[in-house]
């Protein structure tokens, strides 16, 4: 398990938000914290740290009046740490490349890959084709519905028809680098991990995933660790006392760098 730190930025701010209270219209999201530092103070942190496939992510929609500021703030974080840090958010064949020039390791891609509630494959290639597979994310973050974990689009506000399951990792794989997986119910509410998904997560041994939502506390670090069985990154976003939550940023470091039985 390794510690993936998060910028996540929304209004030209960086914020820490409820996941599930995400919208576009009049780009309104339910905040837990608002940060005073910009994007590049939090990326130069991480640096400093030697911390690395931490995420930068948009979450205003392209046609948002914030996209702009938005996107300057992310593009400041990439130049703060060249190859530190993936960027995601509206990301699609004709723009990846300017995220990748400017510092991004990766890019993310949730919405151009997930189409009309499908995978859709023609999209994929063309972006793979652009990216190469090793520096493209697929983000599935996900919901419950139906007793079932569903891949949401379009800043987690749509269901696909798309069930996160061991097929699904299977059927993707061969296509990126990595999967980013927030659960989106529990995004942001730092009320602990949906154990369930982390389960299912952690029996899957090929393609890294990095793991968000709920963590609060160190019991979450340690059962995350358990039931992922060592595998799973983990991202922690309201908890930590960097975006105003209890848990220490250098305990962390230290807890998830000293080896534990699973």
């Amino acid at each position: 398990m390794e510690f993936r730190p998060c910028i996540d930025i929304h209004n030209g701010c960086v914020k820490q938000i409820v996941g599930s209270s995400l919208k576009d219209a009049d780009d309104k999201a339910s905040e837990n914290f608002v940060a005073g530092q910009d994007a590049a103070y939090y990326a130069g942190l991480y640096k400093k740290h030697n911390i690395k496939n931490g995420h930068v992510i948009l979450l205003n929609h392209r046609q948002s009046d914030f996209y702009e500021a938005t996107k300057k703030q992310a593009m400041r974080a990439l130049a703060a740490y060249p190859g530190g840090l993936q960027a995601g958010g509206g990301i699609t064949p004709e723009n990846a490349a300017q995220y990748l020039e400017a510092g991004a390791s990766h890019v993310i891609v949730t919405s151009y890959v997930f189409r009309d509630g499908r995978i859709d494959f023609e999209n994929l290639h063309k972006l793979v084709k652009e990216t190469g597979k090793e520096k493209l994310v697929l983000d599935l973050s996900c919901r419950m519905k139906n007793g079932s974990y569903y891949i949401v689009t379009d800043r987690w506000q749509k269901y696909t028809d798309v069930i996160l399951n061991h097929g699904t990792l299977r059927e993707l794989s061969s296509y990126c680098d990595e999967f980013l997986v927030h659960a989106v119910d529990v995004e942001g509410k730092a009320e602990g991990i949906e154990e369930r998904l982390v389960e299912m997560l952690g029996t899957w041994n090929r393609t890294p995933i990095t793991y968000a939502g709920g963590v609060h506390s160190f019991d979450d670090l340690q059962k995350l660790r358990k039931l992922g069985h060592d595998r799973i990154h983990v991202t922690i976003g309201s908890a930590l006392d960097l975006f105003g939550g209890p848990m220490k940023f250098e305990e962390v470091l230290s807890y998830i760098n000293r080896k534990e039985e699973s």
